[in-house]
């Protein structure tokens, strides 16, 4: 009979914990505020939430909502229904959860990312078979836009 020291089951035990897949591992808590009456926020919850994240959200009238994204150093340009916000990054529109992991995991000195306006096809915004192109903008501490990821087309 083999027996396997504590070091051995320690060793092994941190390898096993290594090796969990990204989607195993806890994912950090997502903050949205959005108008209350917006059904497409809601999906986008849905969708966030499906794939992990845990998330609370609050709703806030329009006026006070488009306070907050200027304070956030959102421009009117850069702006969408909802705003997000995750371990100090904003996330504002309908961003894939796929550009939300990558941000965390690279974790550029920015404010955060944003799907200006409402992409039909995006995430909460119908099926991404019909969906229209978009970019999902990196947004500098300067308010400056740079493109981050772009979705084609479908068809």
């Amino acid at each position: 009979m083999h027996t396997l020291s504590r070091r051995h089951l320690l060793g092994l035990a941190a390898a096993l914990v290594a090796a969990r897949p990204l989607a195993a591992q806890t994912l950090p808590k997502i903050h949205v505020v959005k108008d209350p009456d917006c059904g497409c926020c809601k999906d986008w919850i849905g969708h966030i939430r499906d794939a992990g994240f845990p998330v609370s959200f609050e709703d806030m009238a329009p006026g006070a909502l488009a306070d907050l994204k200027a304070s956030l150093g959102l421009k009117p340009t850069q702006v969408s229904c909802h705003t997000a916000q995750v371990e100090g990054y904003v996330i504002e529109g309908h961003v894939p959860t796929d550009d939300i992991k990558r941000l965390l995991t690279e974790r550029p000195d920015a404010i955060g990312l944003a799907v200006p306006g409402m992409p039909y096809g995006s995430p909460g915004m119908g099926p991404e078979s019909d969906r229209e192109a978009y970019d999902v903008l990196l947004i500098a501490k300067d308010g400056t836009a740079s493109t981050f990821n772009s979705y084609p087309a479908a068809g």
